[in-house]
C-alpha cells in the first residue's frame, strides 16, 4: 500500500510572509515615481506655507494656539494630511487594479492565500509607505527645530500610521467593490481636498462658521491633526488625546473588517 505525504497547509504568518517578496518587488519598481510626491513636495510645502507665508502671519501677531510660530503650527497638520494622502493613493487605484485590470488578487486567491491574508499584506505595505513618507517629512521638520521632545516626535510618528490606517482601510474596502475608477476623482475633490483645507491644518477650526466647525470636528483628519499637534508642541490634553486615538483606531478597525468582507465578496462571487 502506497502512502502519499501531503504537506500541512501554511499558517497565517507563513502566508503573510510569502507575500513579502511581491510587495518588495512592487516597491522596487515604483519607488522612483513616488519620490517627488512623498519626499520633495513635503519640503516645498514647509518652505512655501511655513517659512514664506508663515513670516507674514508671524509679523501680524496672530494667535496660534500655543505654537511659537506659524511654521510650528501648520507642520503637524501637513504631516497628518500627508499620511492621509499617501494612504489614499495606495488604497484606491492599486486596489481596483489588483481586482479588475491586472487581476493580481485573482492569482493570489488561487493559492492558499485567503482574502484576509491579501488585505492584511496590502495594508502592511500601506503602513510601510506611510511610515517612510511621514518619517522623511518629520526629519525635514526636525531640521527646522520644531519639536519639543524626542518622545513626542516618536509618538507623533506612530500617530501618522494610525491616521493612514483610519483613511486607508475604508478606502480599500470601497475600492475593492468598484467596477470602474470614476468615483476616485469625486473622492479626491469632495473628500480628500476639503479635509486637507478645513481640518485644522492651516488655521484653528474655531475660525470656521459654526455649522462647518462641527463638520470639521467630525472629520478623522482633524483628530489626527490635533493629536499630532499636541505631541509636537508638548501640549497634550490626556482625555482629548485618548478620544482622538479611539476615533482613529475605531475607523481603522471597522475599515479593516469591511475591507475583508468586500474583497471576499468580490473574489468569491
Amino acid at each position: 500500500m502506497t502512502s502519499v505525504h501531503v504537506d500541512p497547509a501554511p499558517g497565517r504568518i507563513e502566508r503573510l510572509n510569502r507575500q513579502v517578496d511581491y510587495w518588495v518587488t512592487v516597491y522596487k519598481r515604483t519607488w522612483r515615481g513616488s519620490v517627488i510626491s512623498s519626499f520633495l513636495m513635503p519640503f516645498l510645502y514647509v518652505v512655501a506655507m511655513g517659512v514664506l507665508l508663515g513670516g507674514l502671519v508671524d509679523s501680524g501677531g496672530a494667535s496660534l494656539d500655543g505654537a511659537p510660530s506659524y511654521l510650528a503650527y501648520i507642520a503637524p497638520g501637513l504631516v497628518a494630511a500627508h499620511a492621509m494622502q499617501t494612504a489614499a493613493g495606495e488604497t484606491m487605484y492599486p486596489v481596483l487594479g489588483a481586482v479588475k485590470w491586472n487581476k493580481t488578487y485573482l492569482g493570489m486567491v488561487a493559492t492558499p492565500l485567503t482574502p484576509a491574508d491579501i488585505v492584511t499584506a496590502h495594508l502592511g505595505f500601506v503602513v510601510f509607505r506611510v511610515a517612510t513618507a511621514c518619517g522623511a517629512f518629520l526629519l525635514v521638520l526636525g531640521v527646522f527645530g520644531l519639536f519639543t521632545s524626542v518622545l513626542g516626535t516618536v509618538l507623533a510618528f506612530f500617530v501618522q500610521i494610525l491616521i493612514g490606517l483610519a483613511f486607508g482601510t475604508p478606502l480599500y474596502a470601497y475600492s475593492a467593490g468598484l467596477k470602474d475608477p470614476t468615483p476616485f476623482a469625486v473622492i479626491f475633490r469632495v473628500l480628500i481636498m476639503p479635509l486637507f483645507l478645513f481640518s485644522g491644518a492651516f488655521f484653528p477650526v474655531s475660525n470656521l462658521p459654526d455649522a462647518i466647525e462641527w463638520l470639521a470636528w467630525l472629520s478623522p483628519l482633524w483628530h489626527g491633526v490635533d493629536l499630532t499637534r499636541m505631541l509636537t508642541l508638548g501640549t497634550v490634553d490626556g482625555p482629548l488625546a485618548l478620544l482622538h486615538v479611539v476615533v482613529l483606531g475605531t475607523l481603522a478597525g471597522v475599515g479593516y473588517w469591511w475591507s475583508i468582507r468586500r474583497l471576499t465578496r468580490r473574489l468569491m462571487h
